[in-house]
């Protein structure tokens, strides 16, 4: 196989078509949603990739941006050993790590260390023991040492051939990863820059002898037009990956599979193809690389657009489910499904939705049910990059409310000061991060002096508790509040909640949670806020 094609190639005076196809921020999405995506319908269409290119001498190169396992009960249910199954025989050549694979924590019920023994990398080191194919994050540091993680079967990069083609692969994540994840979990871990870090690698690789350099990145950006990729006018160009692809040598990199935010890519940036589709599963990307068959270098590639996981016809063939997945992911999907279908006894009159930088819905009624579940709190806060999920009208499963609270995150309460609360929610809105959704008070926001100035129904020396996440509580409050912090670590907060609703039963109005008129937290203007020094 590697010398074939490279025979027939050159004899035919043509080329090799390396097809890098990309996923990334699966989140444990293995099923269809919405009629969208599922793992075992993706591998019918890597089924037909592959045999395109097996007919034409060329290859498919199949790399994940991270953020792979938490999201779902088919993944979370077993700390992500399902989606490594699923990748296994889907023939994944590697991975990078995201933020969210650190969220599991320990190997087992503890999602943060309780006890010194306890690793707080022990479940995604247990996935990558699985895994057939590496695990890569080249930028991510040991603190004390300057060095990157070594864990087995997770490094820096890889190096894999395919029709004669020596690829090197670099894994790197974004540089936001360390508080964007459970912090307990990564106090050990620090970053280097990421363009820094895939000079260094990629660099290297090429002294090493690879012809042909990918990056998968957990860093991502946004574009909304996909006619043409080499117009950049719908892309955000400050996002991370666009910096980042700016900042790289011509050459140096052949292509970038992106990730993190959720978004769609398929553009040249600095000469560079960078694709990202979205996240769930619900699409793929592909760059077609076109290789001389002499050099083995990348001569002209093609980008497609995100590609939805959908019925169809794909390379000219139509896109069967794969069996093989279907049957691997069964017990999962049936475990998960007896736990989703559970009812929680209350109807929602209209859709709550949810927004990661405004008030919504979703986020106020969350708030209010982790006041109602700790009454001894004055206020309870959560955050909107919590909340991943819109909450359907009608009777609420459990299932729904997982979907929209996945991550297993305890209860903390926080002792602090009307004046500190202030401050917590000032920063929210200050910075272009998630907002925080608030119960038991309400807040004005406004500039004053160059400063912003928000106020509550507490007086600045008033003592209170604040009822929260140990996410938010050792993690952004954490950083920057002195306050004096309770952890519960065996209370879930989806699952307190969910006893509450329980409780309370009963039909829930959205005019109740949200009044667009009368917002918790007002201000003028847009997030995040600048107040301009006089």
């Amino acid at each position: 196989m590697p010398v074939l094609p490279l025979v027939l190639a050159l004899l035919a005076g043509g080329s090799i078509t390396l097809s890098v196809v990309g996923t990334s921020d699966l989140h444990g999405s293995v099923s269809a949603r919405d009629g969208k995506g599922g793992l075992a319908l993706f591998g019918g269409y890597l089924a037909n990739l592959r045999r395109a290119r097996a007919a034409d001498g060329g290859a498919v190169l199949l790399l994940d941006a991270g953020d792979m396992f938490q999201g779902t009960l088919e993944s979370n249910l077993g700390e992500g050993a399902a989606v490594v199954r699923a990748y296994n025989a889907l023939g994944y050549d590697a991975a990078a790590v995201g933020n969210h694979d650190f969220d599991y924590g320990p190997a087992g019920e503890a999602s943060v260390p309780r006890a010194p023994q306890d690793d707080p990398f022990g479940a995604l080191k247990a996935r990558a023991a699985e895994a057939r194919f590496p695990f890569l994050a080249a930028n991510l540091l040991h603190a004390a040492t300057g060095k990157p993680i070594a864990w087995p079967n997770v490094r820096p990069t890889a190096v894999v051939e395919k029709s004669g083609i020596r690829i090197g692969i670099v894994g790197v994540t974004t540089e936001a990863t360390l508080r964007t994840t459970m912090a307990p979990n990564v106090r050990s871990l620090t970053l280097a820059p990421i363009a820094d870090t895939i000079r260094t690698a990629s660099a290297a690789l090429r002294r090493a002898g690879a012809t042909v350099v990918v990056v998968a990145a957990h860093a991502g950006g946004q574009c909304r037009e996909f006619a043409n990729p080499e117009d950049l006018a719908s892309c955000g160009l400050s996002e991370e990956i666009m910096v980042v692809a700016r900042a790289l040598p011509a050459g140096l990199v052949d292509a970038i599979v992106a990730g993190h935010r959720h978004q769609g890519i398929a553009h040249r940036v600095n000469g560079i193809p960078v694709v990202e589709a979205y996240s769930g599963g619900r699409a793929f990307s592909r760059v077609d690389l076109n290789v001389d068959p002499a050099t083995r270098r990348v001569r002209a590639s093609r980008i497609e657009p995100p590609r939805d996981v959908v019925a169809g016809v794909y390379e000219g063939a139509p896109v069967a489910v794969d069996a093989e997945i279907a049957k691997l992911l069964a017990p999962d999907v049936e475990r998960a499904r007896q736990r989703r279908e559970e009812r929680l006894g209350v109807v929602l009159d209209a859709p709550f939705g949810r927004e990661y930088d405004a008030e919504s819905p979703a986020g106020n009624l969350i708030a209010d049910l982790m006041l109602a579940a700790r009454p001894r709190a004055q206020v309870a806060i959560t955050n909107g990059g919590g909340l991943r999920a819109d909450l359907p009208a009608g009777e609420l499963s459990y299932g729904q409310l997982y979907d929209a609270q996945p991550f297993d995150n305890r209860f903390a309460q926080m002792e602090m000061t009307g004046k500190q609360l202030a401050a917590a929610i000032a920063r929210s809105l200050g910075e272009s991060s998630g907002i925080l959704s608030i119960a038991g008070t309400r807040a004005s926001a406004r500039c004053e002096a160059g400063v912003l100035v928000v106020k509550t129904r507490f007086a600045e020396d008033e003592r209170l508790v604040v009822a929260t996440s140990d996410f938010l509580a050792t993690g952004e409050l954490g950083r920057v509040l002195p306050a004096l912090v309770t952890l519960e670590e065996h209370a879930i907060v989806r699952e307190e909640i969910a006893a509450v609703l329980r409780d309370q039963g009963g039909r829930l109005r959205v005019e109740d949670y949200y009044d667009p008129a009368r917002p918790r937290i007002s201000f003028a203007g847009r997030r995040p806020l600048r107040c301009a020094t006089p």
